[in-house]
């Protein structure tokens, strides 16, 4: 199928963006493509204007902060945020995930803007967000602001960002000494998409006991969110395989879990309690 008609402009700056946004309700900002372009040929999307931010350079980069925390660029892409030594170093959880999104096509040309504005329940990118605490930055005609993921992924498809607004960059960390972090998903075989996806970050006292942990899913529900009950019950846990396990057994608590012809619900909520404990594991394995 083709997609409905559509004009399209490329811009040279955020403030370009913005500006096109306000004056073409129906407008589209496009960059890497491969969340927008299926569902407009499916016409789930019909964008009466695109705008192409790919070549806004602003946009692209990964660099630590004065405050050590990471900034990640919009347009920067999946492969490049695999492969950097800074994200590996100090948020390896989105190393992780970065690494197993989609195919190499993929990850060579998709962003992190693009994933994050698109939301989409079996992404791998949301449920790292919230387990890192992240913060999201946008722009639009009343100037830029600053979104928590805790408050960014609303519902299905849906985020707080606005119609006139274009996600500009992501910022994450630092994490103090004895802190780790992984990501764990069982994929769809044909997608490559997170049937259910765990982000785990664990922060310790350096003597095994875990004094926080922060711990979300993707996949397995409407929108990313927090495994409440696996949180509470590793704080102020000695961390070793019986009290991980236990916990993980907690995730499904108060999960209302999606269903289709791949994965019901009761297996996605069972995946989500085994991918838990993977996840914690493997964080435990990185902060000892």
């Amino acid at each position: 199928m083709f997609p409905s008609p559509f004009e399209y402009q490329r811009v040279n700056s955020v403030g370009e963006a913005v500006a096109l946004l306000a004056q073409n309700p129906n407008a589209k900002l496009i960059a890497g493509g491969h969340s927008l372009l299926p569902s407009m040929k499916l016409r789930l999307s019909a964008p009466s204007l695109l705008i192409d931010i790919s070549r806004i350079q602003d946009l692209s980069g990964i660099r630590s902060m004065d405050d050590g925390a990471t900034m990640i660029g919009a347009l920067t892409t999946h492969a490049a945020i695999a492969s950097s030594e800074a994200v590996m170093r100090d948020l390896p959880v989105l190393a992780d995930a970065a690494a197993v999104i989609g195919d190499m096509q993929v990850r060579n040309r998709g962003t992190i803007g693009g994933s994050l504005s698109h939301a989409d329940p079996a992404a791998d990118y949301p449920a790292v967000m919230l387990a890192l605490g992240a913060w999201i930055r946008a722009e639009g005609p009343g100037g830029a602001r600053v979104i928590s993921a805790d408050d960014f992924f609303t519902d299905l498809f849906t985020t707080a960002l606005k119609s006139n607004e274009v996600l500009v960059g992501v910022k994450a960390g630092p994490f103090p000494a004895h802190s780790a972090c992984a990501y764990m998903k069982h994929p769809h075989p044909a997608s490559g998409f997170a049937v259910a996806g765990v982000a785990a970050v664990i922060w310790t006292d350096g003597m095994g006991t875990c004094t926080k942990a922060s711990v979300a899913v993707t996949g397995a529900t409407a929108k990313a969110q927090h495994l409440r009950a696996t949180e509470a019950a590793l704080a102020g846990a000695k961390l070793n395989e019986g009290s991980i396990r236990a916990a993980a057994e907690m995730a499904k608590d108060g999960l209302n879990c999606l269903s289709d012809h791949y994965a019901s619900a009761d297996y996605r909520a069972h995946l989500t309690t085994v991918l838990a404990r993977k996840a914690l594991m493997k964080s435990v394995e990185r902060v000892m």
